[in-house]
Parts: structure tokens; sequence; C-alpha cells
């Protein structure tokens, strides 16, 4: 197999993945990609969302075909990171595909990223938001099974409580999980504006304020989110997929991992 090795982080939306991208980000090390081909599932000719974008986002030439070879051609000179979730490939998950990659997994708690979807979606105005497919839970298992069952061994998989809890230590026992150098200066940077993780509407104050204010990875305490406190059609969802989290959390990296 030619080129640099290519690490993809599957996610689902609102579980720190953008955050923890951009850390990655600021390692300087890695060509990264910023959920390439949610621009093909949402935006491109070959779009696959249940919402047709509007005509001023539409993107002709983001094919699945073009990302992919754009992706390769990175890793011709560099190792690349990539940040996606699952439900923007799950039809192009054969081995060709699958085995080009170094697999991990973010993982959230469902009832807090149910919330986190509520919020932004208020903010947004909106009275509609992702179907079930959409906030990934079941593609992202669905992926983790397969790999499961293609390499006899689980992927790495972080959880964004505990990557928040210790950010420090989780990413450090991710990078060996994953088998890249450890960089805690990348765990800093500067409050800004992201335009690079902005390709869908451009607007960071619904969907990344958090991230253009922040100043780095920090220790937050975990907090909880009670599913019954959801509004009733996300309260359904939290049902569904918190089955799917729980498969993944038992495969989860934890700070006893850490070699000395």
């Amino acid at each position: 197999m030619s080129g640099y090795p290519i690490y993809f982080l599957w996610a689902t939306p609102r579980s720190t993945s953008t955050a923890f991208e951009w850390m990655m980000r600021q390692r300087g090390d890695l060509a990264c990609f910023h959920e390439p081909f949610g621009m093909a599932w949402y935006q491109g000719p070959e779009a696959r969302a249940p919402r047709a974008a509007p005509p001023d986002r539409q993107r002709p030439d983001a094919t699945f075909d073009k990302i992919w070879t754009d992706i390769l051609e990175a890793a011709e000179t560099r190792p690349v990171f990539v940040k996606d979730m699952p439900h923007h490939t799950d039809h192009l998950w054969d081995s060709a595909f699958l085995d080009r990659m170094t697999h991990s997994f973010l993982i959230r708690d469902p009832a807090k990223v149910l919330d986190s979807l509520r919020r932004s979606y208020e903010k947004a105005g909106m009275t509609e938001g992702f179907e079930a497919h959409e906030i990934s839970f079941g593609p992202q298992r669905a992926l983790f099974d397969l790999l499961c069952r293609n390499t006899g061994m689980a992927p790495p998989v972080l959880d964004s409580d505990d990557l928040l809890e210790d950010p420090g230590t989780m990413v450090r026992i991710y990078c060996e999980a994953i088998g890249i150098p450890f960089i805690p200066e990348a765990l800093s940077w500067e409050p800004g504006a992201r335009d690079d993780v902005l390709w869908y509407d451009g607007n960071d104050e619904i969907w990344h304020a958090s991230l253009r204010d922040s100043d780095g990875l920090k220790p937050i305490p975990r907090k909880q989110v009670n599913p019954a406190d959801l509004p009733p059609a996300l309260a359904a969802h939290y049902e569904t997929f918190i089955g799917h989290y729980r498969a993944l959390h038992a495969h989860r990296l934890q700070r006893d991992m850490v070699r000395t």
C-alpha cells in the first residue's frame, strides 16, 4: 500500500469532534480534512441527504470519488487526518475504502448530543432537526462492528466525557493507540475564526461558537443530561441511540492505559 497513513476519526454530531480536530490541526504534521464526505452527502451532485441543499450551497464538483481522490493524493506527501460522520460514507464501505485507513471513534452520551442539537437548532430558529440516520449513532455502531469483524479487534474508541475531563491524558492515550507522537503543545491555541471547519453555511455562531472562543482543550467537569428532560421527539431518539453508544463505550480508551 503506497502513501502515508490516513487516520479517520468517526464521530457523531455535537460530540466535541471539531474541537478535537482543531487540536489535531495544531500539531502541524498532518494534512487535515473536515467532514469532507459531508460536502458530497449534503451538497454534491450525488447528495444523499433527506433535504436538498439550497441552490447557492450546492457544489457540483463535490462527488464522493473526487473527495476520496483528494484525500489519497494528500496522503502521497504527508500523513492525513480526517474527521467525518459514518453516515456520510456507509455506501462506500468496501475493503478498498476501509483498508486504506487507520480507524478510530469518538463517542458521546446521546442525551448530551441530543440536548446540544436542540440548543443549536433553537439558536438557528429551525423547527426541523436531523433524522435519526444523520445523528449517526446507528451508522457508527454498524461501522465499528464491521471493522471488528474484518480485523478481529476493536478500533480505538474515545469518549467525549473522558476527553474533556482529562484532555492531556486522553489525547496522549489516543495518540499511542493510533500510532502517532503525542504533541502536548497542540492542546492550546488562540481564540479566533475557524474558517477551515465551516464548509456548510459559515455560521460559527450556531455550530462552532464555543470552539471560536476557546483557547484549547481544557479540563471540564462532567455534567449530566436527563433524557426525560429532552423534548419528546428527541427523547424517542435517545432510546434508540443509547444501545449503540453503550456497545462502543465498552471498548473505550481509559486513563489507566497510559504508558509510563
